[in-house]
């Protein structure tokens, strides 16, 4: 479509509510990504909460915590892979129709962005990966919760163990929990700390922020 279609009130009246319809998408789906969070983080207040409270449940309990974030977290990365699919079109439309109508300027109009964005209306496609979206997700806010669940776990073994660890060995053997050897329980707690770090270092590598931290040298006009 020609540049000259910003002048045509009809064209820009269609545009409007296309973008406000895609705007109202990922907001539905943002209130999705929250929802997810909110059951990490209230399962983890749960069971961190029980296993303090009493003496006798074992630290074996943290295991099933680590298992409910991490699937939390693997719902969570599947919901955002729709939401910045999603994004992607409302980043499009702000790029390439709105950044045109308030400069003024139909020259920003070229390029193929109203093909890109037909094809993605005809056959919808994910941008990142599920691997991607995992990190993203654990970046932005699931590192802080496997945090203070491995630095509970710790301190569940410190202040309930039958005997006083004083080194690195007698925490080891604090590990052990009924049938479980303290090998697994330490595979446990060092793969986690691993995984996540790991992730966190995949994605931040390979892909970027949605917001910069620095705008530019005109970000200081922004502070009124």
């Amino acid at each position: 479509m020609p540049a000259a279609s910003l002048k045509d009130p009809c064209y820009v009246n269609a545009m409007v509510h296309f973008y406000r319809g895609e705007l109202g998408r990922i907001m539905v789906w943002r209130q999705r990504l929250d929802v997810t969070t909110t059951w990490a983080i209230t399962s983890s207040t749960t069971i961190i909460t029980v296993a303090f409270s009493f003496r006798e449940i074992p630290h074996i309990i943290f295991f099933f915590n680590l298992a409910i974030v991490w699937i939390m977290l693997w719902i969570e990365a599947r919901r955002y892979r729709f939401y910045d699919a999603f994004r992607g079109r409302v980043r499009m439309l702000e790029s390439h129709f709105l950044v045109p109508m308030i400069s003024q300027s139909d020259r920003l109009l070229d390029g193929e962005w109203r093909r890109l964005v037909c094809e993605d209306l005809i056959l919808p496609s994910f941008k990142i990966t599920a691997i991607e979206a995992v990190g993203r997700r654990l970046k932005r806010n699931y590192v802080f919760i496997f945090a203070i669940i491995i630095v509970a776990w710790a301190l569940k073994v410190f202040m309930h163990a039958g005997t006083a660890i004083t080194s690195l060995p007698t925490f080891y053997k604090a590990l052990e929990t009924g049938h479980l050897p303290g090998w697994f329980s330490a595979g446990v707690f060092g793969g986690t700390i691993l995984l996540v770090v790991g992730l966190i270092i995949f994605v931040s590598r390979r892909t970027s922020e949605e917001v910069s931290e620095f705008g530019g040298s005109n970000v200081s006009l922004w502070r009124i």
